[in-house]
């Protein structure tokens, strides 16, 4: 969803007596890498649920109280709870409950600055949750402390931002033709043939795939059905859904593999999550 503020300004989404919700814009500097900066917090007792469909977000949550419950393209069981992690790229729904007492700083990294910041083969995080000593070390742990005892949420968001900002000081580049083929496929709305783009690099597309995977975390095929049904969600809550027309215009065979395709990765059909 488009966030429409100024950078370095929180956005207010709370609702009153449920939860308060914060998100900032990071600096002009960490574009491309970071997209945004997210503070929450439960203030009544309840059961919250909530399902993210598949994105290119990767998200580093930052928590001070409660675990939350996170299922994989499933409703979660009584052993998926997480509390402070690191969560890769998975192409399909993510089912997400909570009690009523949570409270989390979020970093949303893009693909390619989640690789940069890690310092790790994104293929390490793909379809997986990964608790923050695991990826981020006693660092990680002291930046848990820290937010934990920030008085507010505009200093927790100076704090993360630090912290990402430093991290990336020495880190490695993202390999270009891995960029290239990158932003290729996000231009293209996923509609960019991937034996075209191994061929500008004079790559096999066995090596493409193979480098995109230790650097996003998924290959080039996941990564354009990813693109092109977040097209098509987009396209369909600007106007009235004109589905088999959707379809075309994002490159999808017909219909029929449109809704395979949202099924696959919202776990909806298309009219069902065009309304919400």
């Amino acid at each position: 969803m488009p966030i429409e503020m100024q950078r370095r300004k929180e956005q207010d989404r709370s609702v009153a007596g449920r939860f308060e919700m914060r998100r900032r814009l990071p600096d002009p500097a960490l574009d491309g890498i970071v997209s945004d900066i997210c503070g929450y917090r439960e203030t009544a007792p309840g059961h919250f649920r909530n399902v993210e469909y598949a994105s290119l977000t990767v998200p580093l949550v930052i928590s001070f109280a409660e675990p939350f419950a996170i299922g994989l393209g499933k409703t979660p069981g009584d052993n998926d709870r997480f509390a402070s992690f690191a969560a890769g790229l998975f192409a399909g729904p993510v089912m997400i409950e909570s009690f009523g007492a949570a409270c989390c700083v979020q970093v949303n990294f893009t693909p390619l600055g989640a690789r940069r910041f890690f310092r790790l083969p994104m293929s390490e995080l793909t379809d997986s949750m990964v608790v923050l000593e695991d990826v981020l070390g006693s660092e990680g742990m002291a930046l848990r402390e820290q937010l934990g005892n920030a008085p507010d949420w505009a200093s927790r968001f100076d704090l993360a931002e630090a912290f990402v900002t430093a991290r990336l000081e020495h880190a490695a580049d993202t390999p270009l033709e891995i960029a290239w083929a990158y932003e290729r496929i996000i231009a293209s709305g996923g509609r960019t043939r991937i034996s075209s783009i191994a061929e500008k690099l004079g790559w096999s597309r066995k090596h493409l795939a193979g480098s995109f995977s230790n650097t996003i975390g998924i290959g080039p095929k996941t990564l354009s059905r990813i693109v092109r049904f977040n097209r098509a969600l987009g396209l369909s809550r600007q106007q009235t859904a004109d589905w088999a027309g959707i379809a075309a215009d994002c490159g999808y065979a017909d219909q029929a593999h449109l809704v395979r395709e949202f099924r696959d990765l919202a776990g909806e059909t298309p009219a069902a999550l065009s309304v919400r």
